[in-house]
């Protein structure tokens, strides 16, 4: 039985795909995204005691999409600079509303998402991130655990993978909630999620490897 990627995931379009075409820009924000990577490292390596398990299990080259627990809003920016390449991540559409806010997610290269709503463009700009080769960022849990506890994951990141044969990099953080009460940030990277793919994809299939991507996320927050 062949899924419609579009349907399952929520899509229709409403907004145009959020990355500058131009050349120049591109690299004006590239220049933008290494220098705010760098404060961003400052803040984590001397302020939260940040510690990073794993990187060398990071692909250093196609298209990868990485899917990590999502306790806080400093998550992105843990796993963005933990990555050893540049991260694109989904952001709920509600930050691109947000004055100066708006302006620095879209300099570190994210782009909106509608959740619980149909949202065609969102998943042509993740396509088009693990088409040109590139690393996509995704919290498949949709939304903060409140409680720190880990969430049933949505299937969009399973669907995306299945379709493009882009493979999982689970990714586990810790602490990004406690950075105020001495907690010391930890990211942990782990194994690629490899498939095979042959053909459209199925629920068995979607439902199988979400599964695993849950259990891999789970294994290492434990």
């Amino acid at each position: 039985m062949k899924i419609c990627l579009a349907v399952r995931m929520g899509i229709c379009p409403h907004q145009k795909v959020p990355f500058l075409a131009e050349p120049y820009f591109r690299r004006i924000l590239q220049v933008f995204y290494q220098f705010a990577k760098f404060v961003c490292y400052l803040f984590l390596r001397f302020f939260c005691r940040w510690e990073v398990q794993g990187r060398e299990n990071f692909p250093l080259e196609g298209p990868v999409i990485v899917i990590a627990n999502h306790i806080s809003y400093l998550d992105p920016v843990a796993v963005g600079v933990a990555a050893p390449r540049t991260v694109r991540f989904m952001a709920k559409e509600e930050l691109f509303h947000i004055p100066v806010v708006n302006w620095i997610i879209k300099g570190l290269h994210a782009f909106p998402v509608r959740r619980g709503r149909s949202d065609r463009a969102a998943l042509k700009a993740a396509l088009e991130v693990l088409q040109d080769g590139q690393v996509l960022g995704m919290f498949p849990e949709g939304t903060r655990s409140k409680d720190g506890r880990l969430l049933p994951f949505q299937h969009g990141a399973a669907l995306l993978a299945l379709k493009t044969g882009a493979p999982l990099l689970p990714v586990a953080v810790k602490n990004t909630n406690r950075v105020f009460r001495g907690g010391r940030i930890k990211v942990i990277i782990g194994r690629p999620l490899k498939f095979e793919t042959a053909g459209p994809s199925t629920p068995q299939q979607v439902q199988d490897l979400t599964v695993a991507a849950y259990q891999a996320v789970a294994k290492m927050l434990a």
